[in-house]
């Protein structure tokens, strides 16, 4: 598998292909499951007999904030993969050069973790057990993915930048730099 990753990444993809991967993408990611989710939560948690995790407007307030919250961290990068990495998070389509900054200064995964918000957002918002740890298992099958075979097939990609950045960086839980001279976070 790391071979065809490598073969896509060498391949030069013109902007009409970058654009429908992420189309597609965006499609399936940001829409296609969100609907699934919202159309199953009644009757999985109805079928497994789970309470309701009804609190009014809390549900609504919080859910909505992390979905919003989520989908803003997830389109920042990948904005800055397609502008920075010339590529997308598709991996038919893999960015061409290491993507360090906008959100990736403060982890090695914001899309993803946008995208993990996104959805914990939907199953808060939703007040559904079942989807909530739906949410949290295909959180960590995704967490495990990234950890145990795209960071290898990055540190293949990229060398010794890449294992430079992964030293200094952390995996998914953001580290903020405090914005002084030169500086470009929090700390």
């Amino acid at each position: 598998m790391m071979h065809k990753f490598q073969q896509w990444a060498q391949r030069e993809q013109r902007p009409v292909h970058q654009a429908l991967s992420l189309l597609f993408g965006g499609a399936v990611f940001g829409f296609g499951f969100p609907i699934f989710l919202v159309l199953i939560s009644a009757w999985l948690d109805g079928t497994f007999h789970l309470p309701r995790l009804v609190y009014g407007l809390w549900n609504s307030s919080l859910g909505l904030l992390m979905a919003f919250g989520g989908w803003g961290l997830a389109a920042w990068s990948v904005q800055v993969q397609f502008v920075e990495g010339k590529g997308t998070p598709v991996p038919i389509v893999p960015t061409r050069n290491l993507v360090q900054r906008g959100p990736y200064t403060y982890c090695r995964n914001p899309m993803v973790l946008g995208v993990i918000l996104f959805y914990l957002g939907v199953a808060v918002w939703l007040g559904s057990l079942s989807v909530l740890v739906a949410v949290l298992l295909i959180s960590l099958l995704l967490l495990l993915y990234f950890r145990f075979i795209e960071e290898k097939e990055l540190a293949l990609r990229f060398g010794e930048p890449y294992l430079t950045y992964k030293a200094s960086t952390p995996f998914i839980i953001p580290r903020f730099r405090r914005l002084g001279p030169g500086g470009s976070g929090w700390e």
